[in-house]
């Protein structure tokens, strides 16, 4: 099974409907929240990214924003 990792903020529209979605398809994710763990922040622009939601997929490209074709993908 792949690991689902969704990194987050308080007040973020897109990441409120990426979790919502994948509750909804039950896919199992794990949320990281940028405002209440900080040092994830400098892990995300370390890998390139400046705006959240970001999901990372083990041993596939991460999805950035709210992609329901590329979320579905995960529900298979």
């Amino acid at each position: 099974m792949k690991k689902i990792t969704v990194f987050t903020k308080n007040n973020c529209m897109q990441c409120k409907m990426t979790k919502k979605f994948l509750a909804a398809h039950h896919v199992a994710f794990e949320e990281k929240n940028i405002n209440t763990n900080p040092e994830y922040v400098d892990y995300l622009k370390n890998q390139g990214f400046h705006a959240v939601p970001v999901v990372e997929v083990s041993g596939e490209a991460s999805i950035t924003g709210f992609r329901p074709d590329a979320l579905k993908q995960l529900a298979v």
